[in-house]
């Protein structure tokens, strides 16, 4: 198993080298952004308006964080848990697209529309272990910024510094190859032999 320490922003070409299975750390900047985020994001650029950051060769971590608010302009990251991923489907194979995102973390997998966006702009999911949000905060030195907040504290787009964050999983890479569908497939085959040998048509 292949570990990797990657420092953002990311190149297509870092991405294009890495493969399901290899394990990676991440230091830079990266964003929060949600299924709100997302939305708001596409509806913005549409609407002709600038985005307040560049999502290119970036990494957007689905996360809804727990903050607390040190003073007007400083918060500090309490837990980072991933969100499910699949509540981005509608959202991901556009948002790809259109802002050239490289890299996004979260758990459970995307469906095969953002695989194929994925592959086709040169983009990787990460896979962060859900249920340790205290133990992923530790990998993050600080949050940066935020913007917007009227969406609420968990859909806001959060402006956070990795530091070493992970260990993170390449679950789907660039060329197509999910992790998620390749489990399914062997679930699938196991579920056959059992019928085979129970003799259940």
């Amino acid at each position: 198993m292949l570990e990797i320490n990657l420092s953002l922003p990311l190149t297509e070409s870092t991405v294009r080298e890495l493969k399901v299975g290899d394990v990676v750390k991440l230091t830079g900047t990266f964003y929060t952004a949600r299924d709100e985020a997302h939305k708001h994001a596409l509806d913005t650029v549409a609407a002709g308006k600038p985005l307040p950051v560049d999502f290119k060769d970036s990494v957007v971590f689905h996360c809804g964080p727990i903050m607390k608010k040190i003073d007007d302009n400083s918060w500090e990251l309490v837990a980072a848990g991933p969100t499910t991923s699949s509540r981005m489907n509608a959202l991901e194979p556009e948002f790809i697209k259109k802002f050239q995102v490289r890299a996004i973390i979260g758990k459970g997998g995307m469906s095969r529309p953002t695989v194929e966006a994925m592959q086709e702009f040169g983009c990787v999911y990460l896979a962060l272990t859900g249920g340790a949000a205290i133990l992923a905060a530790r990998g993050i030195s600080a949050v940066k910024g935020v913007h917007w907040f009227e969406l609420g504290m968990p859909e806001a787009l959060w402006i956070l510094e990795g530091n070493g964050f992970g260990p993170l999983i390449v679950a789907i890479d660039a060329h197509g190859n999910s992790i998620y569908e390749k489990v399914d497939e062997v679930v699938a085959e196991n579920v056959k032999e059992i019928r085979k040998k129970l003799e259940i048509d």
